[in-house]
């Protein structure tokens, strides 16, 4: 009897630190573009990316509120420390907190309602890169993408160094920031909504920019695909 009960216990302790490795998620990030970007994620850090580099990684289930992102412009010393010109998440290489407007991103929570995760690109804060977001796993194949050159036609007022800023950055009014919880598209968002038709342009635009799979699913994000 006992010999039964240590192993019960024994295969109790192993499923409860196995669980979590066999839910994690992968996330394979690859850089397209021409030019080096230093690939951001919260969770997961960062990492420098040559043109056709990727870096991959692995997030828990259950994660909410995600974001990947990459940085431009950037200057890191030996230690991890310095700046970019779009993206930038504090002076760090390795990202614990969101980065600064005007960033394209890669947005997700895993293993939420239904067992389903959700996952977007969003522009609400901006553009620095086209960006593609695609499941790669689990029979799941609507992907997104946006590849517009949101930079070279970015409205005068909108147009920073590296990127395309967001109006509510701007101009910081409840009409683009949707402080109140009710807003609407604006001249702005319809900028960035006729570019990329799948993205989110402004905070409420969720029925055409929120896309779901089953939960374990893996993913892709490419900048400039």
């Amino acid at each position: 009897m006992a010999f039964f009960q240590n192993l019960s216990m024994f295969t109790l302790l192993f499923l409860i630190v196995t669980i979590p490795y066999a839910k994690a998620v992968t996330f394979e990030v690859r850089n397209n573009c021409g030019f080096t970007v230093w690939a951001a994620a919260v969770p997961g850090g960062g990492r420098r990316l040559d043109r056709g580099q990727t870096w991959s990684f692995n997030v828990n289930a259950g994660t909410t509120g995600a974001r990947i992102w990459a940085r431009t412009g950037c200057n890191f010393n030996g230690g991890g420390r310095g700046r970019c010109l779009t993206g930038d998440c504090g002076g760090i290489l390795q990202c614990t907190s969101y980065g600064q407007s005007p960033s394209t991103l890669a947005e997700y929570s895993l293993n939420q309602e239904n067992n389903m995760d959700s996952f977007d690109v969003s522009l609400v804060e901006g553009f620095n890169v086209p960006m593609e977001f695609s499941p790669t796993s689990n029979g799941c194949t609507r992907g997104i993408k946006c590849t517009a050159d949101m930079n070279s036609q970015c409205p005068n007022e909108l147009r920073v160094p590296g990127g395309c800023h967001n109006p509510c950055t701007v101009f910081n009014t409840d009409q683009y920031c949707c402080n109140s919880g009710n807003c609407g598209p604006t001249n702005y968002s319809r900028y960035f909504k006729d570019r990329c038709s799948d993205a989110y342009s402004y905070p409420q635009d969720e029925q055409t920019s929120n896309f779901t799979c089953g939960s374990g699913t893996n993913y892709k994000v490419v900048f400039c695909p």
